[in-house]
């Protein structure tokens, strides 16, 4: 296992090279945490100034609305005084007017205005108040605002329903219809808008603090435990679990770990395993030339097939690793065709019986399909190959004096062919591994017939090229059951 990055620069303008192992230390950049919470700061920001422009806008609106309605009714109110007073006296007499005088004085930041039925001004803020009275000359001039919106008026009208006159209000400051007590108001309620507006920026800054801290240190301990098991630490894990994307991802990721663990141990072991499996045959081969160049043995034709036998062997071995290679890359093609299941597996039977029988084994097979012909869409080549490895592990496997049965039968979308045996069988705590690659349990070590593990890594695969499972069954002592489940119909993987 390599750690690290491997880095190559080559000049352009020169044939020197560097390599160098060590993984280059990124550029200092901020860390995820402080982006996290950054980001929430924006979002937080974003999220006032939308509002508070937004309240901003519909509340000016209201607001507007609100003050015009109330200088509305205060005109009106006034104007229905007036009626009142004016049915009594009869006519604009000079009480009436000191009346509106009085009341115009009582609010400084109103303008009024006061024309009767026949359009004479009698009372008018843009000129001093009374219009004629020298009394009242040196009080404040409102002028009148520019836009007639901004304007309110109400008719005088007494009892009879007879209009006698036209009274106007204003404001006199310079947003429409607002006196200073509004404004005030106004300026008030925008500054508790930004106030909260400020603080919900700083509420989400800590929140999205904490939030970010929380959310980071799971992957925090996902980085540690992968740089743990980069420095050659494979046995490190995150310990995270739930169902949550964070819990799953670390109970992925230590899965990960733990497949990692057991594949550099399957491959530390497949070293040895291949180391001793070609020495084997190569010391043979070397001893016996040695030997005829030596003159202790002659080179015979006895001696030269010893040779041969050894080279067939590493031959077969080498073969064996490289056809399981191509199975696995899928440069093997498939030749799917219609096949009449049955022939092919008691053909393959009657071919095997006599070598099982040399062994002192008895080999039987069983049509459980309720046919003489059950046609499958299958590679018989292949299927003919995996059924083959599965009766060479039985052969292999099972003593003097036991039996081996190869079965078909069917379920409903499948064609099982079966391979029993009452051979060793297999450990449970083993049976997960059998079709990894060159996985050897302990006992088959043992034996002298033993292979190197490739035989069942083969049929998985050629029973995955036809989108079908494998299952075992399998006891010490007892035998093992290999069950190929493979599809009626076949169907191209998407």
């Amino acid at each position: 296992m390599s750690i690290g990055h491997a880095q190559r620069e080559t000049s352009d303008e020169s044939n020197v090279s560097t390599y160098n192992t060590i993984k280059r230390r990124p550029r200092s950049t901020m860390r995820y945490s402080t982006r996290m919470a950054l980001a929430f700061a924006m979002t937080a920001v974003m999220t006032a100034v939308v509002l508070s422009a937004v309240l901003a806008v519909v509340w000016e609106g209201q607001f507007q609305t609100y003050t015009r309605q109330n200088m509305q009714n205060m005109v009106q109110y006034m104007a229905d005084s007036l009626g009142q007073q004016y049915g009594v006296h009869g006519e604009w007499d000079q009480s009436m007017l000191e009346y509106l005088d009085a009341s115009s004085e009582s609010m400084p930041d109103v303008g009024m205005q006061l024309v009767d039925a026949q359009g004479i001004v009698l009372f008018d803020d843009t000129v001093g108040g009374i219009v004629g009275s020298n009394s009242r000359r040196n009080r404040r001039v409102i002028a009148p605002p520019r836009e007639e919106m901004s304007i309110v008026t109400a008719e005088v009208i007494v009892e009879d329903g007879t209009r006698v006159g036209i009274l106007t209000y204003w404001s006199a400051s310079s947003d429409a219809l607002l006196t200073k007590t509004d404004s005030a108001f106004r300026t008030n309620s925008y500054a508790a808008i930004v106030t909260a507006a400020s603080m919900a920026v700083v509420f989400a800054c800590v929140i999205g603090y904490i939030v970010s801290r929380a959310l980071t240190r799971p992957i925090k301990r996902i980085t540690t435990t992968a740089a743990q098991i980069r420095n050659g630490d494979l046995t490190a894990r995150t310990g995270l679990a739930g169902s949550d994307e964070m819990g799953r991802l670390g109970e992925t990721f230590d899965d990960m770990a733990a497949s990692l663990e057991r594949d550099i141990k399957l491959e530390h072991r497949l070293t040895s395993d291949v180391a001793h499996e070609l020495r084997t045959p190569l010391m043979a081969m070397q001893a016996t030339v040695e030997a005829m160049q030596d003159g202790v043995m002659p080179a015979n034709q006895d001696n030269l097939a010893t040779v041969a036998i050894e080279v067939r062997r590493l031959s077969r071995l080498v073969d064996a690793m490289l056809r399981l290679s191509r199975m696995e890359n899928g440069k093997i093609p498939m030749h799917i065709e219609r096949t009449d299941v049955v022939s092919l597996v008691s053909d393959l039977v009657t071919v095997q019986e006599q070598l099982f029988q040399d062994n002192g084994l008895e080999l039987a097979f069983v049509n459980d399909t309720g046919h003489q012909k059950f046609m499958a869409d299958i590679d018989s080549d292949l299927v003919r190959e995996a059924i083959v490895n599965l009766m060479s592990n039985a052969l292999r496997y099972t003593p003097e004096g036991g039996s081996v049965e190869v079965r078909v039968a069917r379920d409903r979308r499948n064609v099982l062919i079966s391979v029993s045996d009452t051979g060793i069988g297999i450990a449970k705590e083993d049976i997960p591994r059998v079709f990894s690659r060159f996985w050897r349990s302990e006992a088959s070590r043992e034996r002298e017939a033993g292979g190197l593990g490739v035989g069942l890594a083969l049929t998985k695969e050629i029973v995955d090229r036809h989108n079908g499972t494998i299952s075992v069954d399998s006891e010490e002592g007892v035998g093992t059951t290999f069950t190929l489940h493979l599809p009626i119909a076949h169907r191209k993987k998407k």
